[in-house]
């Protein structure tokens, strides 16, 4: 009886999977209506609309790390999430090339997914708490590494060599070139370390025996976040859709 048991199924797991993931696209509808269609261009600079995006950005990959302990097969969910994400950069291209997405999201937690998965097994025999502080420091260290400067969150305290910044291909791991614009960028230096952070994250709240607490359910926001990867694509054409009966032009 004992080995047929099934593990329980952290439902409130998958209600604040769901309940970013819906933060996030009534934040991308901010987004087409206040600059894709020019409406408020100062509007998504101002200090409420920032803490907003960071909330959604923070909670969306963190959650991604704490689900990454759950999951059977990481590689093979890490190359479709990858996947879709590349195809997000061709349909961006051809739609809204001024704002097209290089290195998003998707291509910044498929990736994550395989490393981590890849690392697995050292990861798992550190300490999680000594995992989870590292990680985050990492984290904010390198926060505006795209800027060409390194410190702690917003506060710059060192320049990096500018040779890193060279091309497309530092872009993806941190270091972009000048002039380079993408509308959704999340380059594994530094959110590689943020996800990793949520992987530590469970294994504390897990050994603190505070997992139980997970079982709560949500049903709403949990349904939205066991369906996170098919919303998040179908999302922005529904959006942008919106956008072309309330403003009549792409």
């Amino acid at each position: 009886m004992e080995g047929t048991l099934k593990k329980p199924r952290y439902a409130l797991i998958d209600a604040l999977r769901g309940f970013s993931l819906l933060n996030m696209i009534a934040y991308h509808l901010c987004f087409d209506i206040f600059q894709i269609y020019a409406v408020d261009t100062g509007w998504m600079f101002s200090n409420a609309a920032v803490a907003w995006e960071r909330f959604i950005c923070f909670s969306f990959i963190i959650i991604s790390g704490v689900s990454l302990n759950f999951s059977k097969h990481a590689i093979r969910r890490g190359i479709i999430v990858n996947a879709c994400g590349i195809l997000m950069t061709a349909v961006t291209l051809i739609a809204v090339p001024n704002f097209a997405i290089w290195f998003g999201v998707l291509s910044c937690i498929g990736t994550s997914m395989i490393l981590a998965q890849l690392l697995r097994r050292p990861l798992e025999r550190l300490n999680p708490y000594f995992g989870a502080a590292a990680s985050f420091l990492i984290f904010a260290v390198f926060f505006k590494a795209q800027t060409g400067c390194i410190g702690f969150f917003d506060t710059l305290l060192f320049e990096l060599p500018r040779f890193l910044y060279q091309n497309y291909i530092t872009a993806f791991f941190g270091f972009p070139p000048k002039g380079f614009i993408s509308s959704d960028y999340f380059p594994l230096l530094p959110w590689f370390f943020l996800f990793l952070f949520g992987f530590f994250l469970w294994r504390i709240i897990s050994k603190r025996g505070a997992d139980k607490y997970f079982t709560f359910k949500v049903p709403f926001f949990a349904a939205a976040g066991r369906y996170t990867l098919w919303i998040y694509l179908l999302h922005q054409p529904v959006l942008m859709g919106v956008c072309f009966l309330i403003f009549g032009h792409f």
